[in-house]
């Protein structure tokens, strides 16, 4: 998965060069109506596949987890069953909703007279276990972890007796029971207890017809979300990242200046791995923004920082990492700084790639592909909306120009994809020499705003999503594709599927998915 820039890796000649991916849309869950408002509570903040890319994770500023399950491959059988028999899936993936629970509700800090908000800022997929999903949900200050299954409910029919008999009969209660009688002198009773059976009653033949006993009439399985553990009260700043180790027992949680290191079953102490806390906060240059632990190596993880740096560290040399084994930071161009250099360059999200070879970064302006072997400079740099740089003055002063954009990759490294403005979304591909740069958005009519190639008049819908320039060609003032752009519209998380090319992305309330 070598990039622009990457030793010995010439460009390759136009014929090799794979076509490029057809976007077509696959479902919508919240569809918005045109006019309709949108309550902030439903805005979607988080999105997350699991491993498998069998269920997908969603959450939401009302601090609500909602889950989805895949369908297709369950009509189908099992995805390693189709691969023995070298069946192709002809089929685009299908979710369906599976369960929501309300993950964490407003608090308040009565100690540093603190709001914190129930807004799901990360939702991280734990391994699974006895059919049971698990997941970590955080917040601002609070993480969960939660166990989601299957459970039977016993439905058992009452114990009753026929009313319309009961009075046909006269009253059992009192054809059973005696009449009370009253108590004597010093505490003693008369002959019989009240309550006590008579000894006159005659049980009809066949006993009671109308006397019915419980019975078992259904065993319906309702799914039930469970919190097992709370790890909180660790973190003095806002939670931005959570990340799970490939061994299966640990995970990482990072605020703008600490990084601590979790077990799973304990949730009253961690360990501070990462502490960029200065004696005095005056001297404060760089906060954390991002941090993940490498795929398969467990000693190894990264973060990035608002200077556009991202530090590898290995837990290896030392119980606090202060000190970074690597550091990929790209060197600024002479004569290039201006006000907003540092504003732009913070990085706001970063992901390795499945084979832990490959870290993307996301600034405010572009996606970075850097080779872990290679700190000097990126392997690859894409624009993703150049056009609005003439416009960071605006940007600024409507805060936009402190978003926080997503990135993802796909399973086989082989495309990067991130958001922008207008519910716009952009893919590229990572193969050096092509060209390939899409421009899609959420919405059922995802090519709707492609680039229209005046010099052929017949186009097909293939031919348009082989229009869009991959770096820098957009004109300022407009979009890529001469649309008005709106900062009130921003796409920011999306999440590409583990093995296939499906993506998941969130405009507002609705989540779209799309297939290739």
């Amino acid at each position: 998965m070598k990039g622009n820039g990457a030793e010995g890796a010439g460009p390759p000649a136009e014929s090799s060069c794979p076509p490029p991916l057809e976007w077509k849309f696959s479902q919508v869950f919240g569809e918005r109506i045109a006019g309709e408002e949108v309550q902030e509570v439903d805005i979607i903040s988080a999105i997350e596949f699991d491993k498998s890319g069998d269920h997908l994770a969603t959450g939401d500023r009302g601090g609500r987890v909602v889950l989805f399950e895949r369908t297709d491959v369950k009509n189908y059988g099992s995805r390693k069953d189709m691969e023995k028999q070298d069946h192709s899936i002809s089929r685009h993936p299908e979710f369906r909703y599976k369960t929501e629970f309300q993950s964490h509700e407003p608090e308040f800090d009565y100690l540093k007279s603190l709001e914190i908000e129930e807004k799901i800022n990360k939702i991280k997929w734990c391994q699974t276990a006895n059919h049971a999903l698990f997941l970590l949900s955080t917040n601002d200050k609070t993480i969960k972890y939660w166990k989601v299954e299957e459970k039977k409910v016993k439905k058992i029919s009452e114990m009753n007796v026929d009313a319309l008999q009961a009075v046909g009969n006269g009253s059992i209660s009192s054809s059973s029971m005696t009449s009370p009688i009253g108590y004597l002198p010093n505490g003693g009773c008369s002959e019989r207890p009240y309550g006590h059976l008579s000894y006159d009653l005659s049980f009809p033949p066949g006993g009671f017809p109308s006397l019915r006993l419980p019975v078992v009439t259904s065993q319906e399985t309702s799914l039930i979300a469970r919190c097992r553990r709370i790890y909180s009260h660790a973190h003095d700043y806002h939670i931005n990242s959570i990340s799970n180790n490939s061994d299966g027992e640990t995970f990482i949680s990072a605020d703008d200046l600490r990084i601590n290191l979790w077990n799973l079953e304990i949730s009253n102490q961690s360990f501070n791995i990462v502490d960029v806390k200065p004696a005095n906060m005056e001297d404060l240059t760089e906060v954390i923004t991002s941090a993940e632990f490498h795929p398969t190596h467990c000693n190894m993880l990264a973060y990035s920082s608002s200077k556009g740096s991202i530090r590898l560290i290995d837990l290896r040399q030392s119980a606090l990492c202060d000190n970074h084994s690597k550091m990929f930071e790209e060197r600024e161009a002479p004569g290039s700084r201006s006000f907003f250099t540092e504003i732009i360059a913070s990085i706001s999200d970063i992901k390795f790639a499945r084979d832990g070879r490959h870290i993307l970064s996301r600034d405010y302006m572009t996606l970075k592909l850097w080779d872990i072997n290679m700190e000097s400079s990126p392997v690859a740099i894409f624009q993703v909306h150049e056009y609005l740089r003439p416009k960071l003055c605006d940007l600024y002063e409507n805060d936009s120009i402190f978003d926080k954009f997503d990135c993802c990759l796909s399973g086989d490294g082989m495309h990067v994809a991130t958001g922008s403005y207008s519910n716009l979304f952009r893919v590229f591909g990572c193969i050096p020499g092509c060209n390939e740069a899409t421009t899609l958005e959420a919405s059922k009519n995802p090519l709707r705003r492609q680039v229209q190639i005046p010099s052929r008049p017949a186009r097909s819908l293939n031919s348009l999503t082989r229009g869009v320039v991959r770096q820098g060609a957009e004109s300022p003032g407009i979009d890529m594709n001469g649309n008005s752009y709106d900062f009130t519209t921003k796409l920011l998380h999306l999440a590409w599927h583990p093995s296939e090319n499906s993506v998941a992305c969130a405009a507002m309330n609705s989540l779209y998915m799309y297939y290739a």
